[in-house]
């Protein structure tokens, strides 16, 4: 069937199932049909029909506790769509490492974690490098912070309260009271510092991607003798005119 041969009603029930996926992936990943049916305002015989063609298609499964899951169909179009994206931060985090000199990534969102879908390396013999498509913890990285300081304080707690906060090294924030200042800070300066949190001895800028159709953000990082914190102020105004860009440059290829 042709997409002009779509009626209404078809492209009604497209918007809908598209929500459906929406409103898991906001919960964590799984939900209840009885939530489902409260969060879209649907009967429930239409919300058990579009669970049922998102099921049928691999897009939703269903786990031991009988609540619908995001299923392995999103896997495969999550990571075509990643690379996609990525390809068009290429660019303009080459203008980061050649106006700072650090290595720099564009990172994502991705269920609960950091996923880095694009890099472009330092000159330095001594540099960073996270290979594109890792996946990290959001509460120890810059990128991390980045991209949570884009979340309401509550959203913040219920992704932290799935994932707890685990160590990785002295440094990193374990409490989600603390979590919520440093981010309440983040806000008000516009950039997101991880200095020796995931990673002793490395220190990572980061800032969002403000206006981007997707949650995202971008970093430079190196070691924390040449990314001195005296520095931020300097650097942050440059990642965040290279942000503005990459977000116009998103927002085109979406429209």
């Amino acid at each position: 069937m042709a997409v002009n041969d779509i009626g209404g009603s078809g492209v009604q029930s497209v918007d809908r199932a598209l929500r459906i996926l929406k409103l898991l992936a906001d919960a964590g990943g799984s939900m209840r049909l009885a939530d489902l049916e409260t969060a879209t305002g649907l009967p429930l015989p239409t919300v058990h029909r579009l669970v049922g063609a998102l099921v049928h298609n691999g897009y939703v499964g269903r786990d031991s506790a009988r609540r619908y899951v995001l299923g392995p169909g999103l896997i495969r179009l999550g990571e075509i769509a990643a690379r996609s994206v990525g390809s068009y931060a290429i660019p303009h985090l080459a203008t980061l490492v050649a106006d700072i000199g650090e290595t720099a990534n564009m990172a994502l969102l991705e269920g609960d974690e950091v996923v880095y879908v694009a890099q472009v390396p330092s000159s330095h013999s001594m540099r960073m490098f996270t290979e594109v498509g890792r996946r990290v913890p959001v509460h120890c990285t810059g990128v991390g912070k980045a991209l949570l300081a884009q979340m309401t304080d509550e959203e913040v707690l219920k992704l932290l309260d799935r994932t707890g906060m685990q160590a990785q090294t002295p440094r990193t924030i374990t409490e989600p009271d603390a979590m919520l200042s440093e981010l309440s800070e983040v806000r008000e300066q516009g950039w997101a510092m991880d200095s020796g949190e995931q990673e002793l001895g490395v220190r990572c800028i980061a800032v969002p991607v403000l206006g981007a159709p997707t949650m995202a953000a971008v970093s430079v990082s190196g070691p924390s003798g040449r990314i001195m914190a005296s520095r931020v102020t300097e650097i942050a105004p440059v990642m965040q005119r290279v942000a503005l860009g990459l977000s116009r440059d998103l927002v085109g290829i979406s429209s």
